[in-house]
């Protein structure tokens, strides 16, 4: 199903983007869209104010193993996004993945596959496929 979903996503994003169709526009359009996530989050904190940052060190035992340093980390958010905070997010999300999926579009590549790799490099890598 899940298969089906991202192609069906794709191709509605191949059939309704017509007038942005250069990879400029797309690449301007995604790093748009992505900073407006970033704004939503943001206004979730200093607008709303249901979400606060408390923001400071990561403090960890020196001699534990890293497999055991996720428990030591903090997001540093308290609070969680209110119900309209989360629908703003959640649309700007998906404006972000809409020129995501026209990049990919645009480059010959299929969304599916990206994600199925990306999801393999991580449990293959585990907590090293970011370190």
């Amino acid at each position: 199903m899940y298969d089906k979903c991202c192609a069906d996503f794709q191709t509605a994003v191949d059939e309704y983007l017509i007038r942005h169709r250069s990879v400029l526009d797309v690449l301007t359009k995604y790093q748009e869209a992505t900073a407006r996530v970033n704004r939503a989050i943001a206004k979730s904190v200093t607008e709303c104010g249901c979400v606060e940052v408390r923001a400071g060190r990561q403090h960890a035992p020196d001699e534990i193993p890293y497999s055991a340093l996720k428990q030591y980390m903090s997001s540093h958010l308290s609070g969680e996004p209110c119900e309209h905070c989360k629908e703003i997010i959640s649309q700007e999300m998906g404006q972000s993945l809409f020129y995501m999926t026209a990049l990919c579009n645009l480059v010959g590549l299929k969304f599916h596959d990206i994600m199925r790799q990306e999801c393999k490099n991580v449990t293959t890598l585990g907590a090293f496929h970011l370190s």
